[in-house]
């Protein structure tokens, strides 16, 4: 069986990467034909995103409690957070362990890998590639152990030159280990004409210490909201120059990456330069801008599902591609509704049968607190549902 990993290949050195195990934005763009090959190949930095706004979201909820009131309860921030994200993960999991057709692949990671959250600093197997997308689940999970603590620390005497340093120590620290990892892994691996995909996902873009460049920067800017306002404001009173900027730096990452996404520089220097550009996104559509007033159908929807959909989405493509059994391929727009279709589907069902549930269960057994709240930010994003 081809490696699940062939994907990671750029394409002039692997013309025959496998359709049937690509990750989701080839499903639903790469199905489309050729001509959007260029979304296919860039759609993987949409995780990036995600990762800012996680940093934004949960660093306004924690730096907003400690600049009030000089405390974190975090009893009741690791309690929401476990409510948040456990129950439907442990759901999708258990579909995974006991239902084989669910899987995108038959090879799974060992099932303590999943529960303990450590997937994404141990894999290293590419035909182990089911239930793959948790890597940044895993991220994110490390992020929300780690990062209260941090703060409760460095805010016991604030200082700006704290958080400089620490900012510092996270960027230059992260560029090390990647091109560390990269001259010690990945490049003997190309040297010796091995397939680096699995190389490149152990250690240079599943693991914790090598992806914090998104997290980091979504920190920065509740920093930036909670203790500079006035800086702030001034940011999203330019919205427009803001977009432009983050238009341009995701136009020198698009570039950057394109045909070397396992080269050297892209691989030291492309994920600080994404964390960026998706950091003006992410300010330009907070707070009271024009671009977060913007009123699209169905984006609150999806913003509460979100997790659900994320969780949830390779099985069902899984199932959608067995069940098309190669048919429809002259009818690529009519098999990406199908596919869309589907994903919706199986998202609101994991939703409304288990997310929703155990959140509407835990505000009613514990009011939310004052202090834990986070920003509203883009359609009804927020880290404290």
């Amino acid at each position: 069986m081809k490696s699940a990993l062939a994907w990671l290949q750029t394409a002039p050195s692997c013309p025959d990467r496998p359709r049937d195990i690509r990750p989701c934005i080839s499903y639903l763009v790469g199905g489309l034909g050729d001509g959007f090959s260029k979304l296919e190949q860039s759609g993987w930095m949409g995780v990036d995103l995600f990762f800012v706004l996680s940093g934004y979201l949960i660093g306004t909820q924690v730096l907003k409690s400690l600049a009030t009131t000089g405390r974190l309860d975090f009893a009741a921030f690791y309690g929401r957070r476990a409510v948040r994200i456990l129950p439907a993960f442990f759901t999708v999991l258990a579909l995974y362990v006991l239902w084989p057709a669910w899987r995108e692949t038959p090879g799974m990671q060992p099932l303590w890998q999943f529960p303990t959250f450590t997937f994404n600093l141990l894999f290293d197997n590419g035909d182990n590639y089911a239930f793959s997308h948790v890597w940044s689940l895993c991220v994110e999970e490390h992020f929300y152990l780690v990062f209260p603590i941090l703060a409760f620390t460095l805010t016991r005497k604030p200082a700006a030159w704290k958080l400089v340093v620490a900012g510092a120590v996270v960027v230059v620290g992260g560029m090390f280990v990647r091109g560390w990892s990269w001259t010690h892994w990945l490049a003997p691996a190309q040297a010796a004409g091995e397939n680096v995909g699995t190389v490149y996902l152990r250690y240079l873009y599943y693991p914790t210490w090598a992806r914090l460049d998104g997290l980091l920067a979504g920190v920065a800017l509740a920093v930036c909201g909670v203790y500079r306002p006035r800086a702030m404001a001034w940011l999203r009173a330019r919205v427009n120059g803001v977009l432009i900027l983050g238009a341009l730096l995701l136009a020198t990452a698009l570039m950057l990456f394109d045909g070397a996404r396992t080269g050297f520089w892209p691989c030291v220097v492309g994920y600080p330069l994404i964390a960026l550009a998706m950091a003006a996104f992410v300010a330009a559509a907070s707070g009271d801008t024009w671009l977060a007033r913007l009123d699209i159908p169905g984006a609150g929807w999806l913003a509460r599902a979100s997790y659900s959909l994320y969780l949830s989405h390779k099985g069902v493509f899984h199932l959608v591609q067995g069940a098309l059994d190669g048919q429809l391929a002259d009818h690529r727009f009519l098999r990406f509704a199908i596919y869309a279709a589907a994903t919706l589907a199986g998202g609101a069902v994991l939703h409304y049968a288990v997310e929703r549930p155990f959140l509407r269960w835990r505000d009613k057994r514990a009011a939310r607190s004052a202090t834990l709240s986070a920003p509203k930010v883009i359609h009804g994003v927020s880290a404290g549902d």
